[in-house]
Formats: C-alpha cells, structure tokens, sequence
C-alpha cells in the first residue's frame, strides 16, 4: 500500500531535484582537473517552480534544464571549476535535502497518527 499526498508528491520532487543538484556539483568537482571542462548546474528555484506547476495541474514533470555556469573565472586550461563554490553548492543542496527528508518524515508521522488515533 503506498500513501501519498499532494504535499508528499510535491516533497519528493523537491528531494528528486536536489539529488540532481547533488550530481551535477558532484560531476563538476569530479572534472576539476579536466581541460576545457565548464561547469554545469541548474536554477533550482525555477525547476521547483515549475514543478510544482506541473503537479499542480496534473502534467507531466519537466525534466531539469541544465545551465553552464556563467561567470566564473576560467583557468588558463579552460577549467571553470572553484572547488569553493562547488562546495557551498553541495553543503546548500545538502541542508536542504535534510529539511525535505524532515518534511516527508513530519508528514508520514501525521498520517500514522491518524490511523492510529483509535488506539490511543
């Protein structure tokens, strides 16, 4: 039996996009050393919304549109990586998947409550 909810629907679509995150900063740590490589990424806010659009309406979810990186500094091998911004990026992208897993938890937490209400 699977229980899901609009709010849970929408929290793991939340947590999908931040395991993209993840692996884009991941790839563009893992290619520091990489000639020519420019880094990647996506406007999480945006993909969020338009996510929540898409459930919102019952369509199907956009895949997410990735962005070079504009911007950056590029090293004199064509490498635009900073490990210092990727960094950041990952610990971002980590907090909030942490807070997203707490929201799932919260909301499953809510509904076994209810379904045992009659035993307490």
């Amino acid at each position: 039996m699977q229980i899901a909810t609009d709010l849970s629907d929408k929290i793991a679509r939340y947590l999908d996009l931040n395991t993209r995150q993840i692996q884009l900063t991941s790839a563009n740590m893992a290619n520091i050393d990489t000639p020519g490589y420019r880094a990647v990424g996506m406007d999480f806010e945006g993909e969020m919304r338009q996510a929540m659009n898409a459930i919102d309406s019952d369509e199907a979810l956009p895949e997410p549109q990735l962005i070079a990186e504009d911007g950056l500094i590029v090293r004199p091998d064509g490498n635009n990586v900073s490990m210092d911004r990727e960094g950041l990026n990952l610990a971002e992208a980590q907090l909030r998947f942490k807070a997203g897993v707490a929201l799932l938890k919260g909301q499953y937490n809510g509904i076994m409550d209810a379904i045992h209400a009659d035993a307490k």
